[in-house]
């Protein structure tokens, strides 16, 4: 019998999706039934005061929950996040709900040997729960208590060589897609720069000294599988810098049904016969697409590499061969200034994982030197960039100004430009145009 009636959350299982009500009961009867004979170190009963918690929160409108920042484990200043009921009367179970995030590899391979030990120290040491994976990229262990947390840590670094992910103000753990190990797509070893970053910058990941939290992820392409673009102060996408490579006999095979678009994925549902003016010539973003005959052609220097037509029509159509990545900066969720999507700083950075990556390092320490120079506390890189100006940035990192960085090209040409830069017999023009325009 269930410890708490919990009637709000019992109607999220009534829909037609898997409910993650249903798993919790599941994992709490599994605890109580104790079939393995583990000697919990935590209670028994915390799956059951936690789906009792999140119905008090359902009932009052607001969360139980309070935030206890970052509690320490010896030798590593982040990783651990602190989290505490505030009903610790009613729901003994959870009064200390700690959070624990444990580095994710490169590309997320892992054996199952090493989960199932994973695993054999979480069901003993904390809920049992985990998330699988946590929107920074670390495997998440939900819920344990304060005395947990070193013999955790222990167990992780003595017997895994698993190290914590970074929590609180400092570098979070970097993530990555599967890169070219698996995928046909990728323009750049994901995982390999992913690998070298983690290392190179262990020490950031290890001590918060950051006005707030830096992210690092990594997409192989510009289709944005572990959406870096979105999520990351920093973001590495895969890109190219000749033609889309054509294979004109796969065009019209896919034109006469012999190849099934989108790899196939879709060739159950009965959408009619392959048409590629509508399915793909008319959906590119630039129209730099047309069929001449029975040839297509791509007017590649109006391409913004959006992927659609590559992705419709993969054994079709191929990156190009001169591959690299661009560099984006700023992007974050909304906190303290609203959302925001990464901007261009570097166009094109070829990549080697044979090299050192100094082409990649420089860039990262220059923004980090000025970042905690000049950041406010809880302020993300984005917010700077705005705060200070993109111009700022690019003085920083001492890339030069592109064309491509303008964001919005009809709005203020003039956006690179100090007026002590500008000719003199433009100075009257372009105060006037920016009391006529301000950003």
């Amino acid at each position: 019998m269930a410890k708490h009636e919990t009637p709000l959350l019992d109607q999220l299982e009534s829909g037609p999706w898997p409910s993650f009500v249903s798993d919790m009961k599941l994992e709490a009867e599994v605890r109580a039934k104790n079939e393995a004979g583990i000697e919990f170190q935590v209670p028994v009963d915390v799956v059951d005061d936690l789906l009792g918690v999140l119905e008090l929160s359902y009932v009052h409108g607001r969360t139980h929950w309070k935030h206890g920042g970052i509690v320490g484990v010896f030798g590593y200043g982040g990783g651990v996040i602190g989290r505490y009921c505030d009903q610790p009367e009613m729901f003994p179970g959870v009064a200390h709900f700690h959070t624990v995030r444990v580095a994710q590899p490169a590309g997320k391979y892992y054996k199952a040997e090493y989960l199932r030990q994973l695993m054999d120290i979480w069901q003993m040491r904390g809920s049992g729960m985990t998330n699988m994976h946590g929107s920074t990229g670390d495997i998440i262990f939900l819920g344990t208590r304060t005395e947990q947390l070193e013999e955790i840590f222990y167990e992780l670094t003595h017997n895994l060589n698993t190290d914590l992910g970074g929590s609180g103000s400092n570098l979070r753990t970097p993530a990555d897609c599967i890169g070219s190990s698996r995928c046909e797509f990728a323009c750049y070893d994901t995982n390999a720069l992913c690998h070298f970053l983690t290392n190179q910058y262990q020490d950031e990941l290890h001590r918060p000294a950051f006005p707030y939290k830096f992210k690092f992820k990594f997409d192989g392409c510009p289709n944005g599988c572990v959406a870096s673009i979105a999520r990351s102060d920093m973001s590495f996408i895969g890109t190219w810098k000749d033609d889309i490579r054509i294979d004109q006999e796969a065009v019209q095979a896919y034109i006469g049904g012999e190849i099934a678009p989108n790899g196939g994925a879709f060739k159950g549902r009965d959408w009619g016969a392959f048409d590629i003016q509508k399915e793909v010539i008319d959906l590119c973003p630039t129209e730099c697409m047309w069929m001449e005959g029975k040839e297509l052609k791509i007017d590649n220097k109006e391409c913004n590499r959006c992927m659609h037509c590559i992705n419709a029509m993969p054994r079709a159509l191929r990156v190009g061969q001169e591959t690299g990545l661009s560099i984006l900066v700023g992007a974050k969720a909304p906190i303290l200034d609203g959302q925001q999507m990464g901007s261009l700083l570097a166009p094109f950075v070829e990549v080697n994982p044979e090299d050192d990556y100094s082409a990649v390092t420089e860039v990262i320490e220059s923004i980090w030197d000025w970042w905690m120079e000049e950041g406010k506390n809880r302020e993300r890189l984005g917010e700077l960039i705005r705060r200070a100006g993109f111009q700022k940035m690019l003085e920083v990192t001492g890339i030069a100004a592109d064309p491509r960085h303008v964001s919005e090209p009809r709005c203020n040409p003039y956006i690179f430009w100090k007026e002590d830069e500008v000719p003199g017999g433009w100075e009257r023009d372009v105060k006037e145009y920016r009391k006529h325009h301000k950003r």
